[in-house]
């Protein structure tokens, strides 16, 4: 799985216990969950649709944000990184997540570019992992 703004895999297992596993990954590389927007919940509740299971986590990694947010203090509007789970097929789940490389790419400053490069492997860590 790979956009101009992402990369992923498929996985096999349930989506409770692949959100599990993902927010355990990223903790290990230093990651915490910021935020928790279960996409499933609020379009149910806010337009009575019903979608297969989907969680957005925003990640962040405090020293890599504070190193960003002292390059360039606007770009908390790029953050935090985005990772999705959702379900493709009954035990199926796509995890993706955002790509810090084109992300961050619009930001005009050589050290964030090179802060996104340090980012980037560890994210694909979490992906090797689950």
């Amino acid at each position: 799985m790979q956009s101009k703004y992402g990369f992923g895999k498929e996985v096999d297992g349930g989506f409770d216990e692949t959100v599990a596993k993902v927010k355990s990954e990223l903790a290990a590389v230093g990651f915490g969950v910021l935020t928790e927007i279960d996409v499933k919940a609020t379009l149910k509740k806010k337009l009575d649709k019903d979608v297969a299971p989907y969680v957005i986590l925003g990640a962040c990694n405090p020293p890599f944000a504070a190193r960003a947010l002292e390059a360039e203090p606007s770009i908390g509007l790029l953050l935090p990184c985005n990772v999705v789970v959702r379900q493709v097929a009954e035990g199926k789940m796509a995890v993706e997540f955002m790509d810090p490389n084109a992300v961050l790419s619009m930001v005009d400053r050589e050290d964030v570019h090179t802060l996104a490069g340090e980012v980037r492997p560890l994210l694909e860590k979490v992906m090797a992992a689950i």
